[in-house]
């Protein structure tokens, strides 16, 4: 992008509204703000473009930060910024962790740095070698990991992290030239996953294992985008990846970075993009292993004082004016980028970025809140450098922010006044299912609030939906499966049981996930296991639970077992995937309603020129059930909940073909409706 292309006009002339604005009248009187983000980004683009040549450029600190081989002066780099330290020493296995052996001199720009000659260093500072940088500070000295570093490492004695010297002889070999986005995934149908939580068995899971034995189900299930949590190297386990601590470092629990670049490189021959789940909006507290007070300031690269503490998340902020702070953390992503080919980001913790309150105990109900004092322009120029970098990088690169707040404009972009995403969590509508299923019987369930949630998105704007992601999979929530089904999940599951509460749970477990794709957004998320209803919480090894991997892992034997009917949830959620991509039907725009009955509990609306028909009825089947459809023609049914292949009853014959009738001057079609079931048709 230049900064040509963020010229503003006035806002006083309404032939030059920003389109933005002209999309949302409501925003009226907010453009000038809109605008002054446009200038602002537009300014910093042009100092950014004067002193680096570009953003793309900027971008490059982690070839210069850090530990790097420097082949045309044969020998190593060490480079840190740590502008208040008083003294730095690198130290490592190399030296005999001796803290006085090599120190580091200080530049104008605060950058410490020295270089290790092969002809001294080159059997010493080898591939696998240990080391750290001692930093001295008025508070003392203390061995810290460096900022960018590429590898930790912990000691499985002493629970120590240390930086790991990573340069193999042979770099990897990609074979994944011909990989397109756009392509492949037309629409995303996002899955969302752990690598060491992905296998059955009790124990760490591997990014090879993952690529051998996770990727072949990912692609037969009908997924488009693989989205990795907990790559990021992170101290705690138990944290999902979100307290990270090493932003350059991909995780070592799961392997090396060739095999994480192996595993990428699979999914992309099977035609399955990935994407990172990206954590800038805070890192871990710790100093063992992380940034905190690097320099002894108290700050560097996050706010000083109580703003640079998360309240609810216990870890730090990061200070996104610095500009120190927007290269590390776009350098970040232009790694991720161009070293590990991820085809995109999921952007965590984008509502707590946003405002100074970070959304704690916020309810979003006025514009005002989303551009007056409570917005944090810092935050928000940030994630325009960042989402305009990584389109100059690599444009077809999805970017999906987690956002609970709504901010209009977020996924619009930057020259119509947005801040460059593509696509926004639909985050209220699993929260929508979990109360529902909680607090509401089955007969009371309000089918207009159902519509109203599933729909209610702003225009323009693109929304992955989902019915449940790894928040509600998490110790101390349900997923969906075990709100329905509570015991019967392990009691009552094998395919010949007539258990009533299995039969409701299984019913609506396919209701539940369809309706959300179908009315949701216009991409789809489900986390790894649920969709074949995966019975159990997730909880990582802790203390508290004797360091069991029990809960910390997938149980594919029950989706395989074909005396289960954990078989039938997996192979709908197959046939709904099918349905989505073969009739581009995420792309179709929204849905329009064409009939709602409270009294048969019955929702039916068009999407994409598929008619779909939703019986929420916990026991009411009715025969003759007439409803308008916007042509006319002869239909037959696609999709049918209540098949037995899907361990439905099979009251509805799939191979018969309906014909339209007027009635009442409007094109009618006649269906014999049952209970919780859901029929889609399309025309013949």
């Amino acid at each position: 992008m230049t900064t040509d292309s963020l010229a503003t006009a006035s806002p006083s002339d309404p032939t030059n509204q920003l389109p933005l604005v002209q999309h949302d009248p409501w925003l009226a009187p907010y453009e000038p703000v809109l605008r002054r983000r446009q200038q602002r980004l537009a300014q910093r683009l042009t100092e950014i473009t004067a002193q680096h040549g570009s953003v793309g450029k900027f971008a490059l600190a982690h070839q210069r930060l850090g530990l790097n081989y420097d082949g045309r002066r044969r020998g190593y780099w060490f480079r840190e910024w740590a502008p208040a330290a008083e003294a730095l020493y690198l130290v490592g296995d190399f030296n005999g962790w001796d803290r006085q052996a090599t120190p580091l001199t200080r530049g104008q720009d605060g950058v410490w740095e020295v270089f290790l000659a092969d002809k001294d260093y080159k059997d010493r500072l080898t591939h696998h070698s240990l080391y750290k940088v001692h930093v001295v500070t008025a508070k003392g000295g203390k061995d810290r990991l460096p900022a960018m570093l590429r590898r930790a490492v912990q000691n499985p004695e002493t629970k120590d992290f240390a930086g790991q010297v990573w340069r193999p002889e042979q770099p990897f070999v990609w074979s994944d030239q011909k990989f397109r986005v756009p392509n492949f995934v037309r629409e995303p149908l996002i899955y969302e996953a752990h690598v060491g939580m992905a296998l059955e068995e009790g124990k760490v899971g591997s990014y090879l294992e993952f690529a051998e034995h996770i990727l072949p189900r990912i692609q037969a299930e009908g997924y488009n985008c693989l989205q990795l949590m907990a790559v990021m190297e992170h101290p705690y386990y138990g944290s999902f990846g979100y307290h990270v601590a090493n932003f350059f470092g991909v995780s070592s629990r799961f392997g090396t970075p060739e095999e994480l670049k192996q595993l990428i490189n699979e999914a992309h021959r099977r035609g399955i993009a990935v994407l990172l789940d990206v954590v800038h909006s805070h890192a871990v507290k710790n100093e063992a292993e992380g940034l905190a007070d690097f320099d002894g300031s108290g700050g560097q690269y996050f706010h000083e004082g109580p703003r640079g503490n998360h309240p609810g998340w216990d870890s730090k902020l990061f200070d996104y004016a610095k500009p120190e702070v927007q290269q590390f953390l776009l350098s970040n992503l232009r790694y991720w980028l161009e070293e590990f080919h991820f085809d995109g980001f999921r952007f965590d913790g984008i509502t707590s970025m946003l405002y100074h309150h970070h959304g704690e105990g916020v309810g979003f109900g006025s514009y005002e809140q989303y551009f007056g004092q409570d917005a944090d322009e810092d935050a928000i120029l940030y994630l325009q450098l960042a989402t305009t970098l990584v389109r100059e990088l690599k444009r077809s690169a999805l970017l999906i922010a987690e956002d609970m707040s709504g901010m209009p404009g977020l996924c619009r972009p930057i020259e119509e006044g947005g801040i460059g995403f593509d696509f926004r969590l639909a985050m209220g509508i699993p929260d929508y299912w979990i109360k529902l299923l909680k607090h509401t019987r089955d007969e009371d369930w309000n089918l207009h609030d159902l519509w109203h949630v599933l729909t209610n998105r702003r225009q323009g704007e693109k929304t992955v939906a989902y019915a449940e992601s790894h928040d509600q999979a998490l110790v101390g929530d349900k997923t969906l499966a075990h709100w329905l089904l509570d015991k019967a999940i392990y009691e009552h599951m094998h395919k010949d049981d007539p258990d009533p509460v299995a039969a409701r749970g299984v019913a609506l477990h396919k209701l539940i996930r369809l309706a959300t794709l179908s009315l949701g957004g216009e991409a789809y998320l489900n986390f790894i296991g649920n969709e074949f209803g995966h019975p159990e919480w997730v909880d990582f090894p802790r203390e508290g639970n004797g360091w069991s991997h029990h809960f910390a892992r997938r149980q594919w034997s029950l989706a395989d077992n074909p005396e289960l009917k954990f078989q039938y949830l997996l192979q709908f959620d197959q046939a709904m995937l099918r349905l989505v991509k073969g009739n581009r039907l995420l792309t179709a725009g929204p849905a329009r309603q064409l009939n709602l009955d409270t009294t048969n509990q019955v929702l039916i609306f068009e999407r994409g020129n598929l008619v779909f028909v939703f019986s929420f009825h916990v026991d009411r089947s009715v025969p003759d059930y007439r409803f308008p459809v916007p042509t006319a023609g002869r239909y037959r049914i696609v999709l049918n909940s209540d098949d037995a292949q899907f361990g439905g009853f099979g009251r509805v014959d799939a191979g018969l073909t309906y014909e339209t009738f007027r009635e009442d001057g409007v094109d009618k079609l006649s269906l014999y409706i049952t209970s919780r079931t859901v029929l889609v048709l399309a025309r013949v």
